[in-house]
């Protein structure tokens, strides 16, 4: 009979850690479109600064993730529906997504910055005027220039993303271009041949990148946003924006 007891205590214990183990394996969303935040390998993987960064808050907070690859096309639907329990996708934070979801603390400065060759004399978008100037389409950048040269200036070329734009750049068809810093440091650090340079300006309105959850899902957000605290103070955050982007690591709006 104790031997009978201890192997059902055995079975008890055995079931319940096979449960919990269970409950903290979180389905993670992300598109594969938004190169270099996340997209998909040749393996069909998805890699990218946003994968980096839930894999290390994973890690610090010793839960287990499963990536799946998510159309932004309702991508936030899938957490009220429960097929996904996290979301990290380049997703900026506003007052309307809070409506929808729970954001965690920022974990990336998301803004629009100049980019010239390296040798411009262009300081600001004052500076813009004269030059051919390519924008991503209705994008803030896109709204900023319009107001500086004019919506309808023969000097503004619109582009349907980024990576075309900066293409465009390198060709010598535009003399600056206006885009999201996290693409154009990226498209800076992977070809330096092409010898290009960001210009700030506080006209760009600093918005931040969040992680999402389902609204009041309290707890899980509260792991996600101790494991970015973790990554932060122990560095090893900086090591992937390093890896992805610069040196020129941001300090992050306090939690």
């Amino acid at each position: 009979m104790f031997k009978s007891l201890v192997l059902t205590g055995c079975l008890l214990s055995s079931l319940i850690t096979s449960a919990y183990a269970a409950q903290t394996t979180y389905v993670v969303g992300s598109g594969g479109t938004y190169r270099p935040f996340e997209y998909e390998n040749s393996q069909k993987q998805l890699e990218g600064f946003d994968i980096d960064i839930i894999k290390a808050i994973a890690k610090a907070e010793n839960f287990d993730i499963k990536m799946v690859n998510t159309p932004w096309e309702g991508i936030f639907a899938t957490l009220n529906s429960g097929d996904r329990d996290i979301i990290i996708s380049g997703i900026t934070i506003t007052d309307k997504r809070k409506a929808m979801v729970d954001f965690s603390a920022p974990y990336f400065p998301a803004e629009q910055s100049i980019v010239v060759p390296a040798d411009s004399k262009v300081n600001s978008v004052a500076a813009l005027k004269g030059l051919k100037v390519g924008v991503v389409n209705s994008s803030t950048g896109d709204i900023v220039v319009s107001d500086e040269l004019g919506k309808n200036s023969t000097d503004i070329k619109r582009f349907d993303n980024t990576p075309l734009m900066l293409q465009e750049l390198a060709e010598d068809g535009i003399g600056a271009a206006v885009g999201d810093v996290g693409v154009v440091k990226y498209y800076i650090k992977s070809h330096p041949e092409k010898a290009l340079k960001l210009v700030p300006d506080s006209k760009f309105e600093r918005q931040y990148f969040g992680i999402a959850v389902a609204k009041d899902n309290t707890e899980l957000l509260g792991k996600i946003n101790a494991g970015l605290k973790t990554i932060v103070a122990d560095g090893t955050y900086a090591k992937i924006y390093e890896t992805w982007f610069d040196k020129n690591v941001p300090t992050l709006p306090a939690q």
